[in-house]
């Protein structure tokens, strides 16, 4: 199944939500190792964003839901068999 956003093919998830956002990913989440200086223009940036964009956060959330409901199966969780506890002997007299 193909997945497009407007004109544009989303390929993987990070497409997906890049095509989505109208933003790369990490402008709202930041990256690994990014000085103080780069978080607080990437902030600043978002910042301006959503100035611009007062409708962004309720889109999103709808484009969410969305996908959520085309995609049930996303959410398939497979329970992992927990491992059997064992049990230590005690040795010795309770006082």
């Amino acid at each position: 199944m193909r997945t497009y956003i407007g004109r544009q093919q989303a390929i993987s998830t990070e497409d997906f939500a890049e095509l989505a956002l109208g933003t790369p990913v990490e402008l709202w989440l930041g990256v690994v190792g990014e000085t103080d200086e780069e978080r607080a223009a990437r902030e600043d940036a978002a910042r301006d964003i959503l100035a611009d964009n007062p409708n962004l956060p309720d889109d999103l959330v709808r484009i969410a839901a969305q996908v959520i409901e085309e995609n049930p199966d996303l959410f398939d969780v497979v329970l992992l068999a927990r491992p059997a506890r064992r049990r230590t002997a005690r040795k010795g007299v309770a006082a």
